[in-house]
């Protein structure tokens, strides 16, 4: 799989972002391209794919604030396109991804960006539906589980708390939905064994506007 490369430039990035400034450019060429072509993103989305998509996720993992730490195991939970997946590989490659994709052509393109993309060694694809993954004696607990705008909290709860490890995180990524959200489904959170549930911001002054997320630490077992 090989791209040609994106029309769109990459914008200025923070500092410790410009190591990763070529593979997230060639991700970007990739998205754009091949992305395009088998309808894991859409053609207008091309234009705002640095602002919108690459550097809205990438933030959520910067090293510096501790939040994602070290060397951990996370979930992406229908990462599609690999996002964030694919770009916390690139960006954190301290991190083991384990990218969960239950569509054959997703998890074709997912398997070949990760090759190209030179992080194979540090993401693994499964072509599985969240909500069974758990059951199954393969499955090794996450420390964080992720998902972007896949579906409602109370929706998304069921799919990605059995994946995390006691006194893991989750790290729901929304828009500007996220506090009615939690509000309205922090009752079905907290009863599914999430605890310090809240609203979190990344990325002031680098994304506008900035992404946000639902993040909650599944309680350990008593």
């Amino acid at each position: 799989m090989v791209s040609r490369e994106t029309s769109v430039p990459p914008p200025p990035l923070p500092g410790w972002l410009e190591a990763h400034r070529a593979s997230l450019t060639a991700f970007a060429g990739l998205l754009a391209d091949v992305g395009v072509e088998r309808g894991l993103i859409g053609p207008r989305e091309v234009p705002r794919l640095w602002e919108r998509h690459l550097l809205n996720c990438a933030v959520v993992v910067e090293p510096g604030d501790g939040f994602i730490p070290t060397g951990i195991r996370v979930a992406d939970v229908g990462s599609g396109a690999g996002l964030p997946g694919l770009v916390w590989a690139i960006v954190r490659p301290d991190l083991q991804i384990v990218l969960i994709e239950p569509l054959l052509r997703r998890s074709v393109f997912l398997a070949e960006a990760a090759a190209e993309l030179g992080v194979a060694d540090r993401v693994e694809v499964r072509r599985d539906r969240a909500e069974d993954l758990s059951r199954t004696s393969g499955w090794h607990a996450a420390d964080v589980v992720t998902a972007r705008a896949v579906a409602p909290l109370e929706r998304l709860i069921g799919w990605t708390v059995p994946l995390l490890a006691p006194g893991g995180r989750l790290v729901a990524l929304k828009g500007s939905s996220a506090s009615a959200e939690l509000a309205e489904g922090h009752a079905a959170a907290s009863a599914a064994g999430l605890v310090d549930l809240e609203v979190r911001e990344f990325g002031a002054g680098v994304v506008d506007p900035p992404p946000t997320a639902i993040t909650g630490v599944r309680r350990a077992a008593q």
